[in-house]
C-alpha cells in the first residue's frame, strides 16, 4: 500500500492559472486537489465535456465523476455499512477497469453519457466532497489516510488526462479552440548545445526509498541494478532537431524501425509528430493555446515509442533504460531550472537538463514489476500491477503533470503506438 504523505513541490506557474501547492493537512489537500480539477476546465463550454474524439480518450465529464467515484467507492461506502451512494448507477458509469468492484460501461462508448447531465456530476462532486470533508475531520485510522492520499493522486493522474484528452478532442475542431488564453511564455529560443553526460559502471539502487513520502506500488521496491558504462543527452531532443529527421525522409526508410513501428506508419500514413502540420512553408502544431508556430530549440513531443526509437537509431545512439535514466536523473536533478508551462519548452541554458515539467520520456525498458514486488490485495491490487504486459516506461512528467505529483522514481507507462501524451525523447549511448 503507498504511504500516506505527497512529495512536496514548488513552482512556478504560467500567468492566469495557479497551482496548488502542498498542503500542511490532508484535509487542504484534498480541497487543493478537487479544486484544481475544477481549475482546469474553467474554460470548457458545456458541449465541450462530452467531448470523447477517440477510445483512448474520456470526457472531461467522464474524468471529474470518475475520480469522485474513487473516493466514494475506496473511502465511504467502506467506512459506513450504511452508506447511500449519490446514485446506485454512477458505480456502473464511471468504474474505470476494476473488476473487482463490478460491471462497468464500455470505455469507448463514454462519450455517450449525454446523462447523467454536467449539474448532475457537478453535484456528485460537491456532495461527495461534503462527506469527504466530515471523514477526514473525523481522526479516521491511518490506513484510510493512506488511501484518500492514493485518490488525491489518482486525481492528479486525470488532471494530466483531462488536458491532453481535451487537446485531442480540440484539435480536431475545425476551429482550432484554445484552453489556455494566456501566450507561451517563450519562443524562438536559441537551442543550446546538447553534450553527452558519462557515467561508469556501477552498481546503483533504483525505486522509491519510503522515507514517509507517497508513492505508487510500482515504484517499490528499492533495489540494486548493474548498469553497464554509458552516456546520457544533457537536454531532451527539440522540435529542430526531429525535423532534420523528417527532412532526410525518416518516416520512409524502414532500417530506422522497429518492425511493429514501420507496419504502424504504413497503416497510419504518419510523416510527422501528431498536432504538426506544415503550411506555405511554416511549421505550425496545435496546442494547448491553439495552433501556434514550432519553436525549433523546444522539446518534439506527441511522439510514440516506434518514432523515439526511430530517431535514436537514425542518430546513431538509443533510448536509455529506465535505470539509467533513474541514475542520471537523482545525480543531475539539482540543475534542473523547468518552469511549467502548457506546451514544454526550450531549455533555458546547459544547466536546464529539462528532467521534469516538459515531456514524459520513452525508455527501451518494458514496463515489469521491480525484484520482490508484490501488488496491494483487494481491488486497489488492480490499481498497476495487472499492466505489466506490453507497455514500455516512460521516466520524468511533462508540461501537465501536477508539480506535486512529479518525482524521479514514477513509472509511467504507455503501449508504444501511443502519442497523444506529452511524450518525448532524450538519447543515450553505451560506451
Amino acid at each position: 500500500m503507498p504511504t500516506m504523505l505527497a512529495m512536496a513541490a514548488t513552482s512556478s506557474t504560467p500567468a492566469g492559472m495557479k497551482t496548488p501547492d502542498q498542503a500542511d493537512s490532508l484535509v487542504t489537500r484534498y480541497a487543493d486537489v478537487r479544486g484544481w480539477s475544477k481549475r482546469l476546465v474553467e474554460g470548457l463550454q458545456t458541449e465541450d465535456f462530452l467531448l470523447q474524439s477517440m477510445p483512448d480518450a474520456s470526457p472531461a465529464k467522464w474524468h471529474l465523476a470518475h475520480t469522485t467515484w474513487f473516493f466514494e467507492t475506496f473511502v465511504l461506502a467502506k467506512n459506513d455499512p450504511a452508506y447511500q451512494p449519490v446514485s446506485k448507477d454512477f458505480s456502473f458509469l464511471f468504474n474505470s477497469y476494476y473488476n473487482a468492484v463490478g460491471e462497468r460501461h464500455p470505455r469507448a462508448e463514454r462519450g455517450l453519457l449525454s446523462r447523467p447531465s454536467m449539474d448532475e456530476v457537478w453535484n456528485y462532486r460537491r456532495e461527495t466532497d461534503e462527506r469527504m470533508a466530515a471523514f477526514l475531520t473525523s481522526e479516521p485510522a491511518t490506513e484510510w489516510l493512506s488511501i484518500v492520499e492514493l485518490g488525491l493522486h489518482h486525481e492528479q493522474q486525470h488532471q494530466e488526462l483531462l488536458l491532453t484528452d481535451i487537446k485531442h478532442a480540440f484539435s480536431r475542431n475545425l476551429l482550432k479552440p484554445a484552453l489556455v488564453t494566456d501566450p507561451l511564455a517563450t519562443k524562438n529560443m536559441k537551442t543550446v548545445e546538447a553534450r553527452w553526460i558519462p557515467f561508469d559502471e556501477n552498481v546503483v539502487e533504483i525505486g522509491h526509498d519510503a522515507d514517509g513520502s507517497f508513492c505508487f506500488d510500482n515504484e517499490l521496491p528499492r533495489h540494486r541494478v548493474f548498469l553497464e558504462p554509458f552516456e546520457i543527452a544533457s537536454r531532451l531532443v527539440t522540435c529542430g532537431e526531429y525535423l532534420e529527421f523528417i527532412n532526410d525522409r525518416g518516416y520512409e526508410r524502414p532500417e530506422f524501425w522497429l518492425s511493429e513501428g514501420w507496419d504502424a506508419v504504413q497503416a497510419n500514413d504518419w510523416e510527422m509528430p501528431l498536432y504538426w502540420q506544415e503550411t506555405e512553408n511554416a511549421w505550425h502544431h496545435f496546442t494547448l493555446h491553439g495552433r501556434q508556430p514550432i519553436d525549433l530549440a523546444s522539446p518534439v513531443c506527441h511522439v510514440n515509442l516506434y518514432e523515439a526509437d526511430a530517431y535514436a537509431r537514425w542518430k546513431g545512439c538509443r533510448l536509455p533504460t529506465e535505470a539509467e535514466w533513474e541514475h542520471a536523473a537523482q545525480i543531475e536533478l539539482e540543475k534542473e531550472t523547468a518552469i511549467p508551462q502548457w506546451h514544454p519548452q526550450a531549455a533555458l541554458d546547459d544547466e536546464d537538463r529539462q528532467w521534469m515539467g516538459h515531456v514524459w520520456q520513452w525508455t527501451g525498458s518494458q514496463y515489469t514489476p521491480y525484484p520482490g514486488y508484490r501488488a496491494a490485495a483487494g481491488a486497489l491490487g488492480e490499481y498497476n500491477g495487472k499492466f505489466m504486459c506490453n507497455q514500455h516506461v516512460l521516466r520524468g512528467s511533462s508540461c501537465a503533470t501536477p508539480a506535486s505529483h512529479r518525482r524521479p522514481t514514477y513509472r509511467n507507462f504507455f503501449h508504444a503506438s501511443k502519442r497523444w501524451q506529452f511524450t518525448g525523447i532524450r538519447l543515450a549511448r553505451s560506451c
